[in-house]
Order: structure tokens, then C-alpha cells, then sequence
């Protein structure tokens, strides 16, 4: 007996007939060794056979046929279904209701447990759905999701599609290639019809879980061959249909049961949601890109407004003097205009390199330029070329006998050393200390650059770091909140880490590490150089 035989509705009531014959025989043994009063009561393992194998119709008519069967073999006079006993009509009835009750309820309890299986099964499906579609690459998910779908299914091939309204537009695919070059040209222009074969109306359209037939205009041998193995469930986004479940039966497969249709809605929609969280995610970021851009926007404008106007404002000033041929400058005067000139004219260069090396780490293309050096030598020429900056200050320096040549970007890090100097100078009051350190801890250096001054606010320390944010002890801006940024991604470019805290006793402490040891891709690129 074959699959197809099984799943035939007549099969279930042949083979109710055939347990209360297999019943009847049993009852005939037994009558023939001992006399049974109650031995009727055997046809309720056939009703009940009936129930759980087969269902509620099945198990009627086993309820039926045990009754006339016993009546017609047990009930005197024998071999005919009338009855002269009143006690033989009552038991007879019994058994008929009995069995009715009992194949009526085993039926249900049938029905309530593959209700239960099918519940069972749609949640563990819909929860790979969702796992599945937390992997990051959206094509692996799909592809994932859509070969789940095909073993669930048994079918031959599956394939998700997107349009252009869905957040993504990838696709996958998977089972046979002539299955999928099938779906595939399911996809194409074509004329959708509800599989009962009515058109939808307006209400019916879009609607999650509905299935729908493609009929391409084509050849109509193709078109039933469609109609008999493809078919497509929409995925909806906010209510609009964005891409499809392309699902190909194999052959001779059984249709979908209401069971299937079901699944398939809910995975349906699960995949709306997922694009739903896709394209709320995407709108949350491009709004918080938005409210980043415009607060840098503002600083920067902030920054230009006051921190170029007011080095531009001295070197016209002092220019615009030695212009003057009404006046005679004396050869000191004209000195002390052209230090101005060429004092402001650095602190703008700095400002706008600052700006410029701010905006290469944001854009992500800071690429150092690493090579060995010793760390000491750069911070003592990062000291003579700042005499004139730190003149005012006591500058003490204490470099670690035995440090190790260190890899890093020499213009780099010394922007990095020279920006800490300058804001310790900067937020330092004239006469107090400034102590630069270098020594080895573990498998990185390390680089502290501390001062005796103010200190800085508790609240102001996690965002002293960032870009355009300035703070001091009295709330009076110094700088452009530009060097610190600067520094901190100079720092992480070559794989080191920056902070900042208060000392005690007062002042504030700038610590930033650099590894001593290239990483293994880095070695790895420098032998592949060198050999």
C-alpha cells in the first residue's frame, strides 16, 4: 500500500470496516471457549482504533458496523438483524451509543493533538526563522530561512525575493536548479490569481498568508504546470506587499494543507517584521547621523567663528600697520608686528591641520606610516621645537632608561605629544609644572603628560576627548576642542588606547599607550616587504 493510498479518504473507512471484522472474529473465538456476557465491549477498541488512526467519520461508521455486526452474529436469532430480547434491543443501543461517544470523543482529543503537534511545529520554525535572520549577512539568512522552509515543507525549491520598496535587495535560493529556474520565471511579469483561481478583489490584495498563483502568459501546458507546483506567499511591509516566497512542490506531491498555509503566513510575516526592525534600524541610524552631523556642524561653525577669526584678526592688524606710511615704526616695533604675524599664522596652521587630520579620522583614513623609533628622542625634540610655547611653565621629563624601540607613525605621535603639551600649557596657570613620561608596562608603552592646574570637572571627563567639546574650571572656552579629538584618534589608529583623570593633589593626568609589538598582520606585511 502506497503513501498516496494512505492519505485517500475511503482508506479510513475501509479499514474501519476491516477492524470491526478483525473484532468480530476475536469476539467468535471467545464465545466458542467461554460464554461472555459483555463481550461487545470489544467493539470499542475498534471504534476507538477508528478515531485515532483515521478521525470522526471513520470511527461512526466502525460504531455502526459494530452494531450490526454484533446483532447479526451474536443476537439471537442469529444471522438476521431483528431482535426478540428487550434486554438484547437495550444492549444493543448501549453499544451503539457508547461506541458513538467514544469515537466522537477520541476523535477530538485526535483533533486537539495534532493541533497541538501543528502549534508545536510553527513555533519551532518561526523561532529558527527569527535566529536565522539575526545573522548580520543577509543573504546567508534568507539562503538559511529558505532551505529551512524546503526540509520543513519537503519541496523542491524555495526562493525569496525582494522588490524595491524592501529595505534589502537581496535574494536566495535553494533546492534543484530546474525547481528554481521554475520559481524564478514565476517571478516575472505575470497575472496574480488566488489559488482557488478567482481573481482578488481589492480587499483581498496584499493580504499576509493568502496564497497566490503565478500565470504567466505563456504556452497553457506551462500554466498548469504552475498552477499544480508553484506558489507564492507576498511578504508585506507597513502593509504593502515588498517581496514573495516562491515555493515548488515536487512531483506528485500532496497540495499544502491548511496546516502549511498556516506556517507559511506566519513565516511570511516574520520576515515582514525582520524587514520592518531593518528599516526602523536604518532610519534610527541615518537620524542619529543626522543629529551628529548638525551638532558638528555647529561647533565647527562655532570654532571657525571664533577660533580663525581671532588669529586672522591679529595678523591683519599687525600687517595692516606695517602698511602704514604715516607712521614711523622704530625696527623693534616692526619686529614685535612680524612675531605676530608668524605667531598667529603657526596657531592658524595648527588649527586648520587639526581640522584637517580631524576630519581624515572620521572619514577613517588615517593609515600610519609605522616604523621603529625611540620614543625618547621624540619626545625631547617635541620639547625643544615647544620652548617658546612652554616658556612660562617647569617642564620635567622622565624617560624610562631602556625603552624599547617602539613602532608607530613619528608625525603622528609627535602631533599627538605636542597637542597634550600645548592644552596642559593651555589650562595650566604660567609658573606651575608639566611632567612628560615615557616607560614600559607589559607588552606596551607607555606616555603620560601631567599637570599641576586646575584639574578637570568630574561631569566634563567622559566627553573631554571628544570633538569640539571644551571645558575649564572657571567655564571659560580656551581652545577649539579640536587638538584632544585630534589626539585620541591618532592614538587608536595605531591600535593604542587614551585617557584622561585628575591627580591628586590637583591637575590632571593625560595617559596614552602604544604596543610594543607589531600585530600579526603588520609582521606579517613587513616580512612579505623586507624578503
Amino acid at each position: 500500500m502506497n503513501v498516496s493510498s494512505l492519505s485517500r479518504p475511503w482508506f479510513g473507512y475501509l479499514c474501519a470496516l476491516a477492524l470491526t471484522a478483525l473484532v468480530t472474529g476475536a469476539v467468535a473465538l471467545i464465545r466458542v471457549v467461554a460464554e461472555v456476557g459483555n463481550a461487545s465491549m470489544l467493539y470499542l477498541l475498534a471504534v476507538m482504533a477508528s478515531a485515532v488512526l483515521f478521525g470522526r467519520g471513520p470511527a461512526i461508521l466502525a460504531s455502526i458496523a459494530s452494531f450490526l455486526a454484533f446483532n447479526f452474529f451474536f443476537v439471537e436469532p442469529h444471522y438476521t438483524l431483528s431482535v426478540t430480547s428487550n434486554d438484547e434491543v437495550v444492549s444493543l443501543l448501549l453499544l451503539l451509543i457508547a461506541g458513538v461517544i467514544t469515537g466522537q470523543l477520541t476523535a477530538l482529543l485526535r483533533q486537539r493533538a495534532r493541533e497541538a503537534q501543528s502549534r508545536e511545529r510553527e513555533a519551532v520554525v518561526l523561532y529558527d526563522v527569527v535566529r536565522l535572520m539575526a545573522d548580520p549577512e543577509r543573504e546567508r539568512a534568507l539562503t538559511a530561512v529558505a532551505e529551512r522552509i524546503r526540509t520543513e515543507l519537503e519541496l523542491s525549491a524555495v526562493v525569496i525575493v525582494f522588490g524595491k520598496q524592501s529595505p534589502i535587495r537581496v535574494q536566495a535560493d535553494t533546492g534543484d536548479s530546474e525547481a528554481i529556474a521554475l520559481a524564478r520565471e514565476a517571478m516575472g511579469p505575470a497575472e496574480m490569481v488566488l489559488g482557488g483561481g478567482q481573481a482578488p478583489t481589492a480587499s483581498q490584495r496584499g493580504q499576509p498568508g493568502r496564497w497566490i498563483r503565478v500565470v504567466p502568459p505563456t504556452a497553457r501546458t506551462i500554466a498548469r504546470l504552475r498552477s499544480d507546483r508553484v506558489r507564492s506567499v507576498p511578504v508585506n511591509l507597513r502593509g504593502q506587499p515588498v517581496g514573495s516566497i516562491i515555493l515548488v512542490r515536487k512531483h506528485g506531491a500532496r497540495k499544502f494543507s491548511p496546516a502549511n498555509d498556516r506556517l507559511l503566513s506566519a513565516v511570511a510575516h516574520q520576515l515582514g517584521l525582520a524587514l520592518e526592525r531593518l528599516s526602523l534600524q536604518r532610519e534610527a541610524t541615518e537620524a542619529e547621523v543626522l543629529r551628529r552631523t548638525d551638532e558638528l556642524r555647529k561647533a565647527l561653525l562655532n570654532a571657525v567663528s571664533h577660533d580663525l577669526r581671532t588669529p586672522l584678526s591679529s595678523i591683519m592688524a599687525s600687517a595692516g600697520s606695517l602698511r602704514q606710511d604715516d607712521v614711523s615704526w622704530t625696527e623693534a616695533q616692526r619686529g614685535e608686528f612680524a612675531e605676530a604675524i608668524e605667531t598667529e599664522a603657526e596657531r592658524l596652521n595648527r588649527l586648520v591641520g587639526n581640522l584637517l587630520d580631524l576630519s581624515r579620522i572620521e572619514a577613517g583614513s588615517i593609515r600610519p606610516e609605522k616604523s621603529w623609533y625611540d620614543l625618547g628622542s621624540l619626545i625631547n625634540e617635541v620639547a625643544g621645537r615647544l620652548r617658546a610655547v612652554t616658556a612660562g611653565h617647569k617642564l620635567i621629563f622622565d624617560i624610562s632608561e631602556g625603552l624599547p624601540p617602539v613602532l608607530f607613525d613619528y608625525v603622528e605621535i609627535d602631533q599627538v605629544i605636542t597637542n597634550l603639551i600645548e592644552n596642559a600649557v593651555k589650562y595650566t596657570p604660567a609658573g606651575t609644572e608639566i611632567s612628560v613620561s615615557a616607560r614600559a608596562a607589559g607588552d606596551e608603552v607607555q606616555v603620560q603628560v601631567a599637570d599641576r592646574g586646575p584639574g578637570i570637572l568630574e561631569a566634563a571627563i567622559p566627553r573631554v576627548l571628544d570633538a569640539f567639546f571644551r571645558a575649564s574650571d572657571s567655564g571659560t572656552a580656551k581652545g577649539s576642542g579640536l587638538g584632544l579629538a585630534v589626539a585620541k584618534g591618532l592614538v587608536g589608529a595605531h591600535g593604542g588606547r587614551i585617557r584622561v583623570e585628575n591627580r591628586e593633589g590637583g591637575g590632571a593626568r593625560f595617559v596614552f599607550t602604544l604596543p610594543l609589538h607589531a600585530p600579526e598582520s603588520e609582521a606579517a606585511a613587513q616580512k612579505k616587504e623586507t624578503a
